[in-house]
């Protein structure tokens, strides 16, 4: 088998319109299930910290199965378990454009798997703030949803974006196995020109590339946004983009993670 280097180029600089369609639909689910995923994981982590025990239960046992069972499994159960059963079946809705049911499945079945990550990143980075600090909001006259607001979240915050930027990352590269739904997503798409083509590996290959280009566009708009919160709060800036993509990092930083969230750096589906 000979490497097709024509082929290889043309479907990497000009790729055809399936395969675009494909790489815009893997952007619009992976933004979509993260936002909403951010969502949910900040309510079960509020759950989880709740003083009502009924609540903090359900988080737990919430948190236990999703991130205890593969996303791979969590799909299939939620677009083709659920229909077998005549629980529910997604269908198509028109909201502007088509959305089509297995695309509705997938970013609610990756909305459920991240969340579960995510409200942990939140619960350690609402734990990383000195409980005096509350206290002491407390005692000024603010509720305890006041000083959550104005407090507590904008110091957590900065001190959860890395963890949330490589679940992102994570998510995105999980859109990979919604093929087994039906989604038309870039690896489907890129799958059907593999097997009409018989050129595999020039184009997986090129799908490859494609998600680097993603995650590496991803990797410079997280470094963009800790530099800003760390800017507002007169902290020195994070690492620089060459040091994270080649991982050219200083002893000191190796021996002492500047973020106490650093363990939970790659936690992903």
């Amino acid at each position: 088998m000979k490497f097709d280097w024509t082929y290889f180029w043309d479907a990497l600089f000009t790729p055809n319109e399936s395969f675009l369609n494909g790489l815009w639909l893997t952007i619009s689910i992976s933004v979509i299930a993260m936002a909403l995923a951010l969502i949910l994981g900040l309510i079960i982590a509020l759950m989880g910290r709740s003083r009502f025990i009924v609540l903090r239960i359900i988080a737990s046992l919430y948190i236990w199965i999703i991130r205890g069972t593969p996303v791979l499994v969590q799909l299939v159960i939620l677009y083709t378990g659920l229909a077998a059963a005549n629980i529910f079946r997604f269908e198509d809705i028109t909201v502007g454009i088509l959305v089509k049911g297995a695309v509705q499945a997938a970013i609610i079945g990756l909305m459920l798997n991240e969340s579960a990550y995510i409200s942990e990143i939140v619960r350690g980075g609402l734990e990383s703030i000195e409980k005096g600090q509350t206290e002491a909001a407390l005692s000024l006259g603010m509720t305890g949803l006041g000083a959550m607001r104005w407090i507590i979240v904008p110091q957590a915050i900065r001190v959860m974006v890395p963890p949330l930027g490589n679940s992102f990352n994570g998510l995105m590269k999980s859109t990979s196995i919604l093929s087994i739904i039906g989604v038309a997503e870039m690896f489907q798409v890129g799958s059907t020109m593999a097997a009409s083509t018989f050129k595999a590996f020039e184009i997986f290959i090129v799908i490859a590339l494609y998600y680097l280009a993603l995650t590496t566009i991803w990797t410079v708009i997280q470094t963009w946004i800790e530099n800003w919160l760390n800017a507002k709060a007169g902290l020195p800036k994070a690492e620089s983009i060459w040091k994270r993509l080649f991982g050219a990092r200083s002893k000191r930083d190796r021996i002492a993670p500047k973020n106490p969230l650093s363990e939970l750096e790659g936690v992903s589906a």
